[in-house]
């Protein structure tokens, strides 16, 4: 109702570790329409002093006793890839809306459950996915909605970031943070395949396939993928052909193995009407029709623009209020996870991989 005022959504954290510190706490603690209340990192000792640092009421060390005793709306959930599905299965069966980090799952099954799972109780699940939330990013997908650059037929792709050395488990410095962060990536987050499940598709190429769903609106249907690990036990080098559903072919390379002074996120879109450049890391984006016409630049994105970390997590609350508003739904999360597990599969196999249609699930 116009001019009414929203009640304040009552949500805890999951995992208030390295990311749930420097992104998701502070984007809650800023919302005015969000109470924090509740925390949950591993170690009574470290829950109560993060409690303590961020002037949360109540710290737990366990998720299952913090989903008992508190009185919640939503979590976030921020820990390590291989609790994910647990604890947001536990939070979406007790009635929670949830904002799950990526990757969203460990498997594409476990992903469809949770996308299930919200739709049968009416509570909205996100997949925390920054870059769903620029003015590019949503620039880019109405235009491709609106027809603009006709049918698309082609999508390149090159991700980097630094990140090879979690990857291999030899350091813990963070790669992309604005600030030193209050806490850094456990050991093993990112190195053990069984806390990590693989290495850069799951880091890193859970961003990148869920924005081709973000951007076209379909759904993968077949992979063929290569990895190679340079002498670590997880893949550190991914190149990808993707057939969507809408017969969009796409090429995906992307590697943690850069510089630190270097990353990329280009997003070369072509379609039967035009084409669209996006250089993620630099906020720019330019269409440039076939017909010869004069290009467009659109307005670059400022520094603070470029990657909205702390987005996710406003829009948890936003979207707890109205529906309306989820800008990276679960489903977005689900695509990624099908990329993900059809590309380990067919790395191991040498074969091409079809990914089953969805029953049941709106996209």
């Amino acid at each position: 109702m116009q001019g009414s005022i929203s009640p304040k959504v009552r949500c805890g954290v999951i995992g208030a570790g390295w990311w749930g510190t420097y992104a998701h706490i502070p984007a809650l603690l800023e919302h005015p329409d969000a109470r924090l209340v509740a925390i949950q990192t591993c170690g009574h000792e470290e829950a109560l002093k993060v409690a303590k640092d961020f002037g949360v009421p109540r710290a737990y060390s366990s998720y299952e006793e913090m989903l008992a005793e508190e009185q919640l709306d939503a979590v976030v959930v921020s820990s390590s890839p291989n609790l994910h599905f647990e604890q947001a299965r536990a939070a979406l069966l007790k009635g929670l809306h949830v904002l799950v980090e990526k990757p969203m799952t460990f498997t594409a099954a476990q992903a469809r459950e949770l996308v299930s799972l919200a739709a049968q109780s009416g509570r909205q699940l996100l997949i925390s996915a920054p870059w769903h939330y620029t003015r590019h990013g949503q620039q880019a997908r109405k235009l491709i909605a609106a027809g603009q650059l006709g049918e698309v037929r082609l999508i390149n792709i090159l991700m980097t970031n630094p990140v090879a050395h979690l990857i291999r488990g030899v350091g813990a410095e963070p790669t992309h943070a604005h600030e030193e962060p209050y806490l850094k990536p456990r050991p093993g987050t990112y190195s053990d395949p069984q806390v990590a499940g693989a290495g850069q598709i799951y880091t890193q190429g859970s961003h990148a396939a869920a924005y081709l769903t973000f951007l076209t609106g379909s759904r993968p249907s077949q992979v063929f993928a290569r990895f190679h690990n340079d002498g670590s036990s997880l893949d550190i080098y991914d190149a990808l052909n993707i057939q969507m559903e809408n017969g969009c072919l796409v090429s995906l390379a992307s590697t943690g193995a850069t510089s630190i002074n270097r990353r990329d996120f280009e997003v070369r879109i072509y379609g039967a009407g035009g084409m669209l450049f996006l250089e993620l890391w630099q906020g720019s984006m330019k269409f440039v029709p076939l017909d010869g016409t004069a290009a467009s630049d659109f307005p670059a994105l400022s520094a603070d623009e470029i990657y909205p970390d702390r987005a996710p997590a406003r829009n948890l609350i936003d979207c707890a209020n109205n529906p309306e508003v989820n800008l990276s739904p679960g489903t977005l999360g689900l695509a990624a996870m099908e990329v993900i597990e059809a590309a380990c599969l067919s790395a191991r196999s040498g074969e091409n991989i079809t990914i089953r249609p969805l029953q049941g699930t709106s996209k």
